[in-house]
């Protein structure tokens, strides 16, 4: 089970970073929760819609996506912890690199119930609060049409 939920996590991990949302949802439990660790205006929990809708935002915020750097992947029954470095472009041109460490907790169904986010918040403040800020105005500019 170790194995399959370490190939859970890195599919996951890839959709995430590729803005690919359809492809994280078949990781997901419909309960998911992530919870960013920090003090920073993106930590916090995270629902499954707002894990959805934050993945799709990438596609556009990080159209290089993160490219992951696994460093390493460590599973114990349905626990998954990844360690891995981030080197992205972002739409505006400014490099995001950032360093993560997550850990997943898994369902008996094998998909994604928690996670548990560790990274620079405050790196992920400055480059990527305001990209998301400006999707948000976009996207109720198209919704008041």
């Amino acid at each position: 089970m170790s194995e399959k939920n370490k190939q859970t996590v890195i599919k996951f991990i890839e959709a995430f970073s590729d803005g690919d949302a359809e492809t994280a949802k078949t990781c997901l439990a419909p309960d998911a929760m992530t919870v960013a660790k920090g003090f920073g205006q993106l930590s916090g929990p995270r629902p499954y819609a707002l894990i959805i809708a934050t993945t799709a935002a990438f596609k556009n915020t990080i159209p290089t996506g993160l490219r992951p750097k696994f460093i390493s992947v460590t599973a114990e029954g349905g626990r998954v912890a990844v360690e891995f470095e981030g080197n992205a472009t972002l739409a505006n041109g400014k490099d995001y690199c950032n360093q993560y460490c997550m850990v997943f907790t898994l369902n008996q169904d094998g998909l994604i119930r928690l996670v548990n986010e560790y990274y620079c918040t405050i790196l992920a403040d400055d480059r990527i609060l305001p990209l998301l800020a400006d999707v948000e105005k976009q996207r109720q500019h198209t919704d008041a049409r």
